[in-house]
């Protein structure tokens, strides 16, 4: 039964690769600096062992409201919002299409309702890489930004809407 948590010195990161490098390099090299320096938290899938099937990312941020879809900016007042961003989402490649890949962003909106639940903020954000992952995104309700066609959003309705777990 996969189990998705944060990032430890004990998971074993040396033998993943999702097949992009600059994911399994951050993953490698940097996610757990990241966490251990509060900028970001990285948290990942393995089955009965440290082996990791795949992982995400979130941090802190701030959108600018003209930055939003056109409907969005006459919600809000004009100046930076709260938000949470999905960093990186990752599946190794001899786990890719098993379902895992929708598995880590459930759990990435269910911990981002959380945070909006304690703090507050307008949703979730996501820089695509390329236009099959900006499709991936768009299957669970992402917009994307008028500013930039790969950079997609996630209203906080939506994710409630989205999270079973959620009460709110």
């Amino acid at each position: 039964m996969p189990v998705i948590a944060p990032l430890s010195r004990e998971h074993d990161r040396a033998g993943f690769d999702c097949g992009v490098p600059e994911l399994n390099v951050f993953l490698k090299a940097t996610a757990r600096q990241h966490g251990e320096k509060g900028i970001s938290r990285t948290f990942v899938l393995t089955e009965e062992d440290t082996r990791i099937l795949g992982f995400f990312t979130l941090t802190l941020g701030e959108i600018q409201v003209d930055r939003l879809p056109a409907g969005y900016v006459k919600k809000y007042p004009a100046h930076g919002l709260p938000a949470v961003r999905l960093g990186r989402l990752a599946v190794s490649r001899r786990h890719q299409g098993k379902g895992y890949g929708e598995l880590l962003l459930a759990e990435a909106i269910h911990r981002t309702i959380i945070i909006a639940d304690h703090a507050g903020l307008i949703g979730l954000f996501v820089d695509a890489k390329d236009d099959n992952a900006k499709s991936f995104y768009e299957r669970y309700g992402f917009m994307p930004l008028p500013s930039h066609p790969l950079h997609l959003f996630l209203p906080i309705a939506t994710l409630r809407t989205a999270d079973g777990r959620s009460n709110s």
